[in-house]
């Protein structure tokens, strides 16, 4: 039995993917320990090794890594969750070759995830004041979804704040 994992933004609600019922309860059992943040991340990777192309898990462990300003192990995570997504997708993993009728950007599983990712990178790379790719993970994501359905315009934001322009 798969449980559906959705996860919810500001603007509505985002669902990742289908989550196998083993790998949901590690994720339970990670969110349960989040105030130990050392059986936090473990349960998280077992949850990534018993489900390594399962997105909500790449997400699950971006964001613990972001939310504990370790912002390259967030980066190199979303980046692997990027590949996993392209996979599932059959897309480019390399995003930049990404282009508007390669999925429904907008849809549920791995266009989301991806766009959604796409997104992330952009706020990580900002936290960690390299901005070499900001200008072209936004200019993709402006391609890609142009009505801005995972609120990237709101990093847009920031980017232009943090950079200066």
């Amino acid at each position: 039995m798969e449980r559906r994992i959705e996860l919810r933004i500001p603007d509505g609600r985002m669902a990742f993917g289908e989550v196998p019922e083993h790998v949901d309860t590690l994720l339970q059992e990670a969110v349960a320990a989040r105030h130990d943040r050392a059986r936090c991340e473990a349960l998280l990777w077992d949850a990534h090794r018993a489900g390594p192309r399962v997105l909500p898990v790449f997400f699950a462990l971006y964001k613990f890594y972001f939310n504990g300003a370790r912002y390259a192990d967030a980066g190199r995570v979303a980046r692997i969750g990027l590949d996993a997504a392209a996979a599932l997708g059959g897309w480019p993993a390399d995003w930049r070759l990404l282009r508007p009728g390669d999925a429904d950007w907008p849809a549920a599983g791995a266009p989301r995830f991806t766009l959604f990712t796409l997104k992330a990178l952009t706020f990580i790379s900002l936290k960690q004041g390299s901005f070499a790719d900001v200008p072209a993970l936004l200019a993709k994501l402006a391609e890609i979804d142009p009505a801005d359905h995972v609120g990237w315009g709101v990093v847009a934001g920031l980017a232009r704040d943090a950079m200066g322009e």
